[in-house]
């Protein structure tokens, strides 16, 4: 009995990542019916930002202040996790909920909505992280980053967060759908700032630093430019802080998911 029994896990395995692959890639292909063509939106979306901010801090005059390195890879750290986070908290909450049509579908879950929609808003986002650094290395200069595992880790911890706080969203979303998509667009919008991408933690007073260090994106910017920067060690962010408050913000969603998904009624959907 224990080797079928091992089969057919290993079969359910397989069907679940099949359909969550199927899901991703819809998801992929949602955002434009030509895939180049999302990547390069994606692409000019970071470009956008990395252009209007470079402008502003050479307005400013605030430009080589900030840190001892390449300023543009400065700006890049910031931008790229920040999108990450707020690309996977959108995904998330804007997944298949439980009245979706798409539930009608047997193997079809709204956990493997949700991890199919953020899957496919992280790999969009790696293309375009690695399109970007590919291009500015080889135009440019060499890009030097003094750990790129750790940037790395950096960057999947902020899709991590981004996508329990997104699960948060989703679970309450149903109750409340005009409250939870006004509060997720004034969480996104204040993340430009509250994210801390423009600035160096540990070049912040206290009663300043006391308005940024909640935000768990800003714990990892600041910890990845650590990674990225060989002459900055910071010293007021953490890498377990973000894991600790993503996980508990998972359980907290999966719970709401759960509630939601068993008072799931079609008559909601009237008002989202």
């Amino acid at each position: 009995m224990q080797p079928h029994r091992a089969a057919s896990l290993s079969r359910s395995l397989g069907q679940l990542l099949s359909v969550i692959f199927a899901v991703t890639v819809r998801k992929v292909r949602k955002s434009h019916g030509n895939a180049v063509i999302a990547l390069f939106l994606a692409v000019m979306q970071t470009l956008m930002l990395v252009a209007v901010f470079y402008v502003m801090f050479t307005v400013i005059g605030i430009r080589g202040a900030q840190i001892r390195g390449d300023f543009l890879l400065f700006l890049l750290s910031g931008i790229f996790l920040y999108m990450t986070f707020n690309s996977a908290m959108g995904a998330v909450m804007s997944a298949d909920g439980p009245t979706s049509p798409m539930m009608l579908h047997a193997p079809m879950t709204t956990m493997v909505a949700i991890l199919g929609s953020t899957l496919a808003s992280l790999y969009i986002q790696i293309l375009s992280l690695s399109l970007v650094l590919g291009v500015y290395h080889l135009a440019w200069g060499p890009v030097t980053i003094e750990d790129p595992l750790g940037a790395v880790a950096m960057l999947l911890l902020s899709w991590f967060s981004g996508t329990c706080v997104g699960l948060v969203f989703a679970g309450l979303r149903p109750w409340a759908p005009f409250a939870v998509k006004l509060v997720h667009q004034v969480y996104s919008r204040a993340n430009v700032i509250a994210s801390g991408k423009m600035f160096l933690a540990n070049t912040m007073p206290g009663h300043i630093l006391v308005w940024f260090d909640w935000n768990p994106l800003f714990h990892t910017i600041d910890q990845a430019r650590g990674f990225t920067f060989i002459n900055y060690n910071p010293h007021y962010s953490s890498a377990a802080y973000p894991v600790a408050v993503s996980l508990v913000l998972m359980v907290l969603g999966l719970m709401a998911e759960y509630v939601a998904r068993r008072n799931a009624s079609l008559s909601w959907s009237a008002g989202t």
